[in-house]
């Protein structure tokens, strides 16, 4: 006789209740049971030496545990980093708990609750001004269009207005939800150019497009001027590469139009963002970098439904950074707002397959079924038509169809 043990793999509430209701459990039972089959590990930082005891005491009393540094527990060290351990149920139930509790424990409590909340759950769709993405239905997917002479993929291919529209029109034809313009390289060691050049570059083509496409068009800009003139011009979507961090003025425009934004991480700026970029923490640094500057979007009358994060994949990371952060992708869901990923042609992927920029399709198609099935909202990519069809295969796997 054999009684056949199979470890199954369980990532979330939905997952674990399907199990449950597949050997005919109690409903009543089942309800209880679900989130008790689901592990999570959360790290806290900044927590008082006496909050990390209390909630290591906490842990091990619900049989979860937590991990604190030892000075902690000899009251060495005034803040520390905390790791807890244990099922959501057991995490909820601490949470109910915290909010009791002395040291600063009752915002832990808060924090930790919206965390469990967001982590993993399907972000909701963007409606404005006639334009929606539905986001809470399928991956989206946003087609790049350098209308520059220097991108490090396509530079130069559609500087000329006239090929721009034509390609942008192709993009939308084969399926994109967002058109995103941009007129500066960010490449690494791109150089910088002037305001009014950046103008000249994508004004026109967003002015011609505006009247033609049914999708939101996005400007890919850090500076509050080329935004404001993209919107007037048509525009319906920012995206800034500094996440806010440029231009002071671009969190205001943004909030005064009420237009989405993505706020992208950056370590550096393009000129020399790949200058040996170092993390203690890639994933907690950018983390910690997207929540701020969601804040100061908050902070300037930006609402949550309208802020997009975006790790920035290339921008100031190492081959072995963005391989980390794609791999990692659903941890920046806790804060809950969309993810969007660019892994598209990027250098990693041609240090893995020793090719050229023109030969990176399949390792760019590689790159974002992993983002999909790792939590991206949106993926921005050269190739729409190919990468579209990527996204919905890997939508399908992941259990989301439009």
């Amino acid at each position: 006789m054999t009684f056949n043990p199979r470890v199954l793999v369980i990532s979330d509430q939905s997952e674990a209740a399907a199990a449950i209701a597949a050997i005919r459990s109690d409903k009543a039972g089942a309800a209880i049971m679900t989130p008790k089959a689901v592990m999570r590990v959360v790290r806290l930082s900044g927590v008082d030496w006496r909050a990390a005891n209390i909630l290591k005491q906490e842990m091990l009393a619900r049989g979860g545990d937590a991990a604190i540094p030892w000075d902690a527990q000899e009251a060495q060290s005034k803040e520390t980093d905390v790791l807890l351990l244990g099922t959501i149920r057991q995490l909820k139930t601490l949470v109910e708990n915290l909010r009791l509790q002395p040291y600063g424990l009752k915002q832990v409590g808060k924090e930790l609750d919206s965390a469990l909340e967001a982590f993993g759950r399907p972000p909701a769709d963007i409606v404005w001004n006639g334009f929606s993405l539905p986001l809470s239905r399928r991956t989206c997917v946003m087609g790049i269009l350098n209308v520059t002479p220097d991108s490090f993929s396509d530079g130069g291919r559609f500087a000329d207005s006239t090929t721009a529209i034509e390609r942008a029109l192709r993009l939308a034809a084969d399926g994109a939800d967002i058109i995103d313009i941009g007129g500066e390289s960010t490449r690494p060691g791109a150089a910088a150019i002037t305001a009014e050049e950046e103008k000249q570059r994508v004004l026109p083509v967003i002015e011609a497009l505006a009247g033609r496409l049914t999708i939101p068009i996005s400007v890919d800009t850090y500076k509050a001027d080329i935004a404001r003139a993209a919107l007037d011009a048509g525009a319906a979507l920012v995206n800034d590469v500094s996440g806010f961090s440029f231009d002071p003025a671009m969190a205001d425009l943004v909030a005064e139009r009420g237009v989405p934004v993505v706020l992208m991480h950056i370590k550096g700026t393009p000129r020399n963002m790949q200058k040996n970029p170092e993390y203690v923490s890639v994933m907690g640094e950018i983390s910690d970098y997207l929540r701020t500057q969601a804040d100061v979007a908050l902070a300037a009358g930006i609402t949550a439904d309208k802020i997009i994060i975006d790790p920035g994949i290339g921008f100031g990371k190492t081959a072995e950074h963005n391989l980390e952060i794609i791999r990692r992708l659903r941890e920046l869901t806790a804060l809950g707002y969309p993810v969007l990923l660019g892994p598209s042609r990027k250098a990693f992927i041609g240090k893995i397959l020793g090719t050229e920029v023109d030969q990176r399709l399949e390792g760019t198609a590689a790159a974002v079924s992993a983002a999909v099935l790792n939590g991206a909202a949106i993926v921005r990519v050269h190739d729409v038509k190919e990468m579209g069809r990527v996204v919905k295969v890997a939508d399908a796997i992941a259990g989301r169809t439009a």
